[in-house]
């Protein structure tokens, strides 16, 4: 349970490192360039799902001994796209149809898609404790 908290711990401050380069990314693309706000927040999106693989799989997570990095990134990606999708679709909604400031919809998608992604990861590329 304290490996688990520990865990959780490094998994929020890397959320938390790369929430500010997903949200700086998008308002900079936003309010500085003029890119609309779905095409702004995919691509500031993006751009920190690379920087969380790389600090999760060398700070959180233990990978499986053996495993081809390539496939490790490429399942880190696919479960990233569908997190992508979850928070285009939360942007859009709070936006589009609730009528909120894109900026404030962008703190709640983070929320969600951040419980998703530490439970995906947990299952899908964490190192399988052996039960004795």
């Amino acid at each position: 349970m304290k490996k688990l908290i520990g865990q959780i711990i490094k998994f929020g401050l890397v959320g938390i490192i790369c929430f500010f380069i997903d949200y700086g990314v998008m308002i900079f693309l936003k309010e500085i360039i003029g890119v609309n706000y779905l095409l702004s927040s995919g691509i500031s999106f993006s751009i920190s799902v690379i920087i969380n693989y790389i600090l999760n799989m060398k700070y959180v997570f233990v990978s499986e001994p053996g495993r081809n990095k390539f496939v490790e990134f490429l399942i880190y990606l696919i479960l990233s796209v569908i997190g992508l999708g979850i928070n285009q679709l939360v942007m859009w909604l709070g936006v589009d149809k609730l009528g909120i400031n894109y900026m404030f919809v962008k703190i709640g998608a983070t929320a969600i898609v951040m419980v998703y992604n530490f439970i995906t990861r947990k299952l899908f590329l964490e190192k399988k404790e052996k039960s004795e």
